[in-house]
């Protein structure tokens, strides 16, 4: 652990929750839904992945079973919206089979796994990456493992806490080493996170003057 980092995380985290408030994520009833969420939000916007999603809950599919008894071509169909629909049908029948096959459909058996033996599980499933992995687990299982996306990368980024060449594991264990292992407070960080990379901390034109991190530097000198 380090005290400067705690210190930063613990600012970083205060500043974006006063101004964005709680996020409420993830937006779901289920957990199995939010796994599908999970799948299906790669390479697209949130609102394409509800409708992927109204549209199975419209013909009664949300669910483990009835989505291991469609072929991969009547899944795409249902799921179009969410866009490279026949690449996701694949990975989330994938997904699915595996639940089904060796967890007999029932999210609540993956309690008996430990984090990591289960992370690599996902992990080894085809179109599963380590954000996709981690999104499951935190937000469907609720592990305490921290997600990682292009929002916490480009934000951290901006304010030097990172380096270009920093992967995926290395921002996750800035987060891990650095703060108290709680289900809430990474659910909750990651979504600010989200929040403020959407609507703030954009690619081009960053609106830095609305920022609360705006003047982050200085309490980092």
């Amino acid at each position: 652990m380090s005290s400067f980092y705690q210190e930063v995380l613990k600012e970083i985290y205060e500043r974006l929750y006063a101004h964005f408030g709680p996020q409420n994520w993830w937006p779901a009833e289920t957990p199995f839904e939010v796994c599908v969420g999970a799948i299906l939000t790669q390479n697209t916007s949130w609102r394409n992945v509800e409708r992927a999603i109204e549209n199975l809950k419209a013909h009664g599919l949300l669910s483990p079973e009835a989505l291991n008894e469609l072929t991969e071509g009547e899944l795409a169909a249902f799921i179009r919206p969410a866009g490279y629909f026949r690449v996701k049908a694949r990975r989330l029948k994938a997904f699915v089979r595996w639940l089904v096959e060796d967890y007999e459909g029932r999210l609540e058996k993956l309690s008996e796994k430990e984090t990591e033996e289960l992370r690599r599980e996902l992990l080894s499933l085809p179109g599963i990456g380590p954000e996709t992995a981690d999104s499951i687990l935190l937000y469907a299982l609720e592990r305490p493992v921290f997600v990682v996306d292009a929002y916490t990368r480009r934000i951290l980024l901006r304010h030097g806490l990172i380096t270009e060449e920093a992967d995926y594991h290395e921002i996750q264990e800035l987060f891990m080493e650095n703060l108290p292992p709680e289900v809430p407070l990474f659910n909750e960080y990651h979504a600010l996170f989200v929040a403020c990379g959407k609507h703030l901390c954009r690619p081009k034109k960053p609106l830095c003057a609305e920022c609360p991190l705006r003047d982050l530097d200085e309490f980092l000198t």
